[in-house]
């Protein structure tokens, strides 16, 4: 049977969800930790499944995925923290002896073969200034974090995140199929099949980002990492972290990684076969990444383009800060699917064909 739902009825639900999204900005700080745990749990899922299947129970699947979460996160705490930041602060000591190689080498060059007069930037007044500053840069991650713990509120909302986040991850990673029948349960019987199967879409786009790009991210910005430091590169974890990070844009990463390397090997060796090296180093990620991790993880499945994943972090940033930009990425795959739903309705209705 039919039910018809009147229109006091369509009121009623508009308001309860305008009421329901303002309690959420409201909430947002406080939701904020729940959303994190939330992205570990649906990261971890899948493995916890996968070691369901190998006959471990649900409690010790999660335990195991659960310590693999721990360890990961204290290893950039302790060790790639410290050494991007030791990089940062050797980088930024060895700004005035470069720019002394500039003023002795390039400069000459500059002045004979394009009549560019040798003084026509003071590099001696950026040295100085380089020399007087490069302290507080290099301690830049110390005063960020000083900042932190000086404010007694923000140690405590800190400290809350860092106690609640592992916790609800724990408890999310155990309850997660409990949860989603739950939820399931409460969808009208009518619209069961439509919604679950948005549903699979929504969680293929969100896969191939969260699940796909994180890994091809990490993959790459090991490659690149190791890859630079063994021709020798000094800022070799740095150039390619940034490289690889940036890899969830096509061709920037590659790019952004090149021109970096490029420059960084040349002011170090003062030679062009370096600048080679990285420029084979980057040809071979782009391999790896093109022909074995992208068809391996992400498929040919259409998901969130770039532009699109740059503009909904950003317009979630501006309208709820933190809370916005972990909700920003689930929000656009969720209209992403419904609108090529919805495109696809469109096709099949008598409007379009008129």
């Amino acid at each position: 049977m039919n039910v018809k739902i009147s229109d006091t009825q369509k009121i009623l639900f508009l308001v309860s969800a305008v009421i329901f999204f303002y309690i959420v900005y409201i909430l947002a700080p406080i939701l904020t930790p729940f959303l994190v745990a939330g992205v570990f749990a649906y990261l971890g899922d899948p493995i916890v499944d996968k070691l369901e299947d190998l006959r471990f129970t649900r409690s010790a699947s999660v335990f195991v995925v659960f310590l693999i979460f721990i360890i990961l996160i204290l290893s950039f705490v302790f060790i790639i923290f410290p050494l991007i930041q030791n990089q940062i602060s050797h980088l930024l000591k060895k700004i005035p002896s470069i720019i002394d190689w500039i003023y002795i080498e390039v400069s000459p060059w500059l002045s004979q073969n394009f009549s560019l007069e040798s003084n026509a930037i003071n590099l001696d007044n950026i040295k100085q200034s380089l020399i007087q500053h490069w302290q507080s840069f290099g301690s830049f991650f110390g005063t960020f974090l000083l900042k932190i713990f000086s404010s007694a509120q923000l140690l405590i909302i800190w400290l809350s995140y860092a106690l609640l986040i592992p916790i609800v991850t724990f408890y999310l990673l155990r309850d997660w199929d409990i949860l989603i029948t739950k939820i399931s349960q409460l969808i009208p019987r009518k619209h069961i099949s439509v919604i679950t199967k948005l549903s699979y879409e929504c969680n293929a786009v969100l896969s191939e980002f969260f699940r796909g790009q994180l890994i091809v991210i990490s993959v790459q910005s090991v490659f690149y990492s190791s890859a630079l430091w063994f021709i020798g590169l000094e800022f070799s974890l740095l150039i390619g972290l940034i490289a690889g990070i940036v890899s969830f844009i096509p061709y920037l990463g590659v790019l952004v990684g090149i021109v970096i390397a490029s420059i960084a090997a040349f002011l170090q060796f003062h030679e062009i076969l370096p600048v080679i090296y990285v420029f084979i180093v980057f040809g071979a990620g782009q391999i790896l990444e093109g022909m074995i991790l992208t068809p391996l993880l992400i498929g040919e499945r259409i998901g969130l383009h770039p532009i699109a994943v740059i503009f909904a972090v950003m317009a979630g940033a501006q309208l709820l800060g933190l809370f916005g930009m972990i909700i920003a990425l689930p929000v656009a795959a969720i209209i992403l699917v419904l609108l090529k739903y919805y495109h696809k309705q469109y096709l099949k209705s008598d409007l379009y064909n008129l």
